[in-house]
């Protein structure tokens, strides 16, 4: 073991929550504006999208609720996004109606699986996203998306918050950065999430049907 993380260990950092009884997997922000790397705010996000694939298909084959999550604005210069777009300025490629923020094609969505848009980093804040999962009886969120140190952190952290199991998977999760992708699955590991594998969460899921 790294000799940080053992240290982080010795003080109690980073106990497992586990699975709960009830998941819901949510996809967050895979759309044009982040898979594109011609795009602003784009970058090479093709192994964390095939991975989120096999989830959803897993989470299909065992009827467990799927939602993916989307960002846009709608208003002029973006202030419905308040000082959060002003702090980054690539908001202004995520408007309403553009091809940036569609659901990249290549995803499995379902005619059933649900649409959240929302306007700030975490997919708790502003949203609808606690009473959508109270509605499914959930208390586990198995998390997918982009990016690691963005979106994904923030709603990892605000499931912990708000009294759900944040199962961020490891292997389906991407960045723009790899330094900051790492760094945040350690955080996240180290006080707010279960940072789990690929192979463990398909064997979770499939236990479920």
């Amino acid at each position: 073991m790294h000799s940080e993380e053992a240290w982080f260990r010795e003080r109690g950092f980073g106990q497992k929550l586990g699975f709960g009884r009830k998941p819901v997997l949510l996809v967050v922000d895979f759309a044009y504006a982040f898979t594109d790397p011609a795009s602003p705010l784009g970058g090479n996000l093709d192994a964390p999208i095939a991975e989120a694939n096999r989830l959803v298909d897993a989470a299909h084959a065992a009827a467990v609720p799927v939602i993916f999550t989307l960002v846009w604005y709608e208003e002029e210069n973006q202030r419905d996004g308040g000082i959060f777009a002003k702090k980054q300025t690539g908001a202004q490629h995520l408007k309403a109606g553009t091809r940036a923020v569609q659901l990249d094609e290549r995803l499995r969505r379902a005619p059933g699986d649900a649409i959240l848009v929302k306007k700030y980093a975490s997919c708790f804040f502003g949203t609808d996203l606690v009473p959508r999962l109270l509605s499914h009886g959930a208390d586990t969120l198995v998390i997918a998306g982009c990016s690691t140190s963005g979106c994904v952190r923030a709603t990892a952290i605000d499931a912990c918050q708000n009294g759900f199991r944040p199962m961020v998977v490891r292997e389906a999760v991407g960045d723009r950065s790899r330094a900051a992708h790492e760094q945040s699955l350690f955080d996240l590991h180290s006080r707010y999430a279960d940072v789990v594998g690929m192979d463990e969460t398909l064997a979770y899921l499939g236990a479920l049907k």
